[in-house]
Formats: C-alpha cells, sequence, structure tokens
C-alpha cells in the first residue's frame, strides 16, 4: 500500500472545494477543516459544534503517540481560517452545542444511537471518492493534513519548526518527507540528472 500523498496543485484544491459546496455541505467543511487546521481527522470527527461556534480559535485536546507505545493527551489550539469561518457558523447555525460537528446519517447498528460522528472508513471513502474524481492518486484522509503541512511548508519554510511542533515530529527530515517535500526533491533532482555526453 503507498503512502499517502498531499494535494499539492492549488487549483485542484479550489476545484474540490467548489464540487464539494455543492454536493455535500458536511463533506465541503470537512475536507476545509481539515485542509486548514491539520489536524488529525480522529480529532475532526470529535469536534462539537459548541467548540466552533463563535469562536476564532479552537482548544482541544489530542492524542500524541509517543514511541508507538504510550499515548500522552497534549492540548492544542487551532485558529478557524478566515476563508472557511462563515461557511462553517452557517453549517452549525441549527445544530446544538453538543452535536458532533460530522454527524453519520445512520443509526448505529449496536447502540441504535443517532449524530454520533462518521466513521472514519466513510471519511475514507468521500476522500478517496473526490480524489479518484479529480484524477488524484494515493489520497486519502491523512491527505488532508499534509496537505496543511505541505502549503504552509511551501508558502514560507521558515514555518518548518511550526509544524514539527504541530505534527510531533522530533527531527526535519521526519517532517519534511511526512508533508511529501522530500519526493518532490527528489523528483526534481533526478529531473535534472542528465548522463548525455556533450562534444
Amino acid at each position: 500500500m503507498n503512502e499517502v500523498q498531499p494535494i499539492r496543485d492549488m487549483d485542484t484544491i479550489i476545484q474540490i472545494k467548489d464540487y464539494l459546496r455543492i454536493t455535500s455541505f458536511r463533506n465541503y467543511i470537512f475536507f476545509c477543516m481539515g485542509i486548514h487546521s491539520g489536524l488529525r481527522v480522529s480529532d475532526l470527527l470529535q469536534l462539537k459544534a459548541g467548540a466552533v461556534r463563535d469562536q476564532v480559535h479552537i482548544n482541544y485536546v489530542a492524542e500524541k503517540t509517543k514511541n508507538r507505545k504510550k499515548k500522552k493527551r497534549k492540548r492544542k489550539k487551532f485558529i478557524i481560517h478566515p476563508d472557511i469561518y462563515r461557511d462553517l457558523m452557517l453549517y452549525i447555525d441549527e445544530m446544538e452545542d453538543e452535536d458532533y460537528l460530522f454527524p453519520s446519517r445512520q443509526r448505529k447498528k449496536t447502540t441504535g444511537a443517532i449524530k454520533q460522528p462518521i466513521h472514519r472508513i466513510t471519511a475514507y471513502k468521500m476522500i478517496s471518492g473526490v480524489a479518484a474524481r479529480f484524477g488524484l492518486t494515493d489520497i486519502g484522509v491523512h491527505s488532508l493534513r499534509k496537505t496543511w503541512g505541505y502549503h504552509l511548508y511551501k508558502d514560507n519554510p521558515m514555518n518548518l519548526a511550526l509544524l514539527m511542533d504541530m505534527f510531533g515530529h522530533e527531527d526535519i527530515t521526519t517532517t519534511l518527507r511526512y508533508i511529501g517535500i522530500t519526493q518532490d526533491s527528489m523528483d526534481e533532482a533526478i529531473r535534472r540528472l542528465s548522463y548525455t555526453q556533450y562534444g
């Protein structure tokens, strides 16, 4: 299985946003929150309407995995991007504060509960379906977080320290590989390589 990649092309991101805004406002908000916040999908799915209503910043507690054995809860804070703020407030207008931001339309089979957050698999199917529609490969739910990191870095490489902190990485190489910059650099170096003999 290939490692998922960020969505590198800004025009494609805009086209996806336009498409989702028309086809599913919930999915549009999910996609936008993912590419504008850098949150893990598991954290996005646990957000409730009250946490974002009339807020500039969202405070949340994220799970940080250390050495893949111990999990430590870490408090984080992120700004709601101005580009999506108005749509987000419109989206939650009729929600109760305790409603999950991205509720499933189906009743849970085992408990009968309603308005529970969509399952990660549902989110994956939505993102991979949209990716296929736009001719993208190696795209999954983790691509949203990587897309955020990729474009934050491309906008200003000085943001690398911020990205390392947000992702919980301890070295630069891990972060650059994670957001796809290492692959881009390798591809570019190979393109420049020439074994053509001159003269």
